[in-house]
């Protein structure tokens, strides 16, 4: 009866279109009514929150000067975060889970601040997004900091799609007077060309070349990307605007937008102080859940030094030392040139009982650094572990193979990144450390439990950190090496933290005399390693033994032979963004 009840009202819909709307109808369609009755509602229709509400950070400045206080100073560009928005265009084809793309752009701007582009996002995630808008607070009356576009060129629009969407789009790019650059799209639902006062380009010097990054939506040739400045880390000027590029090839080297750039030479004001810091612990550190069947914790570097960790020196093998509980007696600086080296205790015993780690003297290790010119503060979240286990593969059907010693090494430095806007003291994004990669989520496709804490499950014996539980295989056609991840009981509490560095604050943040050390943190052991994969072929069944070379041919180099990794700060993210 469903079915019939659903024809009758599809052909009716379809009789009204045919004939026209009556006069006096509403400007909206058809097509519109149609996107309107889906089955189902889409994610992005809801927009996200977090779990608790987030209580107003302790303040020492006043408003635009100083962290979460809403405004930020560019350099006679005053700029916020705009996150009310109107829908403008949405379409439910293509994208992300096929599930299509919506278009918004700010409203409620305060008064004197002036949209610099559009937004964007898939519909397959709720609505969590911001783009900046901007004032004018320079003194320069011959050449301000923002001026009108002094025409439009229409990028692209809809007409010709036979997509189900909300009316048509038609995508602008303002085209900025002389000494100016665009930094966002205007989207009309009309070919008329939008008025020059909708929007505002940026002075020159007060932009930044950008990139594209992640896909948003594309169809029929056309293409819509996420766009951030080129050039990221914690000296780098460039700001992230909230807009999209769109364009007409997959792959643009220079784009027809750019970002935004932080020339004010406090810039560093916006950056939270010590107490802060400590309140966006409190709110957001995360909850990292270890596998049921883990072995190998996490500790202290303390209780590491302090249950037997030996230093060695090139040429003295024979004659390591006790390290100091704090690693007072490490070298300090120089390059990773082999001469020295950290290893378990000597003795099997302890050896053994070091290598387990101890998750109740686990601390997590904070580094705290500006991000996008200081309009956002990244706080990377360090996990040592004295010990990681073998890795292990599933082969086609067979499950769970153990691949020996391959895996193996001593010392192992893990972290996830949260990503905290500067104007606000929300959690925008965060990063999962993943081997020699990772994966940036927005915090709307977080894991709550409690509170605003996500949590971050962490594989077992390779301790790669993943925002959901299951099994992510390291490989293709059912070959590959095994990251896993479970529910259980063992959780490491990362608010359990040592601040080890916070450059921008000066002396106010000592750094222990372990985060110097750089070398490796576990000795360089060279085994057969032919002998460990005639093991694994032995377990296999004889159709089965070839494909133990796709195992290693996906393997990092690192995992192929004992060697310990350097310390959190020799990694690059130490001073550039996530790789």
């Amino acid at each position: 009866m469903g079915v019939i009840v659903g024809t009758i009202c599809a052909l009716f819909l379809l009789a009204i279109q045919s004939m026209g709307a009556p006069e006096g109808a509403s400007g909206m369609n058809i097509s519109e009514n149609l996107f309107s009755q889906k089955d189902e509602a889409l994610p992005i229709e809801t927009t996200f929150n977090f779990p608790a509400a987030i209580p107003a950070f302790p303040q020492v400045s006043h408003e635009g000067d100083g962290f979460a206080t809403g405004v930020i100073d560019l350099g006679g560009l005053q700029v916020t975060q705009s996150s009310a928005f109107n829908k403008v265009w949405s379409t439910l084809d293509g994208g992300l889970d096929n599930k299509g793309v919506t278009i918004f752009e700010p409203k409620n701007i305060p008064e004197g601040f002036y949209m610099l582009g559009s937004y964007s996002q898939p519909n397959n995630k709720a609505l969590y997004g911001w783009v900046l808008v901007a004032k004018d607070v320079s003194s320069n009356t011959t050449k301000p900091t923002l001026k009108q576009p002094s025409d439009y060129t229409l990028v692209w629009n809809t007409q010709s799609l036979k997509i189900n969407q909300e009316g048509h789009a038609y995508v602008w790019l303002p085209i900025a007077p002389n000494g100016y650059k665009s930094v966002g799209h205007v989207v009309t639902t009309t070919p008329d060309k939008p008025s020059l006062d909708k929007i505002r380009c940026v002075r020159e010097d007060l932009t930044d070349q950008s990139e594209q990054y992640s896909l948003i939506w594309s169809n029929n040739g056309f293409f819509v990307y996420d766009v951030r400045p080129s050039n990221r880390g914690t000296q780098a000027p460039g700001v992230h605007v909230g807009t999209f590029v769109a364009q007409t090839i997959e792959t643009a080297t220079n784009l027809s937008i750019s970002s935004l750039k932080n020339i004010n030479s406090t810039r560093l004001s916006s950056m939270p102080n010590l107490q802060q810091i400590d309140a966006i612990m409190k709110l957001y550190s995360p909850l990292l859940i270890l596998h049921p069947d883990e072995e190998f914790y996490p500790s202290s570097v303390n209780w590491f030094f302090s249950n037997g960790a030996l230093l060695y020196t090139k040429g003295q093998e024979s004659k390591p030392i006790r390290i100091e509980t704090n690693g007072t007696n490490l070298p300090q600086g120089g390059n990773n040139d082999g001469e020295y080296w950290i290893d378990l205790p000597v003795d099997n015993e302890n050896k053994d009982r070091v290598r387990k780690g101890d998750l109740k003297s686990a601390r997590c290790y904070v580094h705290v650094k500006p991000m996008y010119g200081s309009t956002f503060t990244d706080l990377a979240l360090w996990a040592f572990y004295p010990f990681n286990g073998a890795a292990r593969a599933k082969f086609k059907f067979i499950k769970n193979i153990e691949l020996g010693k391959i895996g193996e090494h001593v010392g192992d430095w893990e972290h996830v990144t949260l990503r905290v806007s500067n104007f606000n003291g929300q959690l925008w994004q965060m990063y999962f450390s993943q081997h020699s990669k990772g994966t940036w989520l927005d915090a709307s496709q977080l894991e709550f439990k409690v509170g605003n804490k996500p949590n971050a499950y962490s594989t077992l014996h390779g301790h790669a950190s993943y925002p959901h539980v299951g099994l992510t295989l390291q490989g293709k056609d059912g070959v590959g090496v095994k990251d896993d991840t479970e529910q259980s009981i063992f959780v490491f509490n990362l608010a359990t933290y040592e601040l080890i560095s916070a450059e921008y604050l000066g002396p106010a943040v000592i750094e222990a005399p372990w985060l110097d050390f750089n070398k490796k943190w576990g000795p360089s052991i060279e085994y057969d390693l032919e002998k460990e994969l005639d093991k694994v072929r032995s377990k296999l069944p004889g159709p089965l033994k070839s494909l133990i070379d796709k195992i290693i041919k996906i393997l990092p180099k690192e995992v192929l032979g004992e060697e310990g990794p350097t310390g959190p700060k020799l990694k690059n993210n130490w001073s550039g963004d996530e790789v």
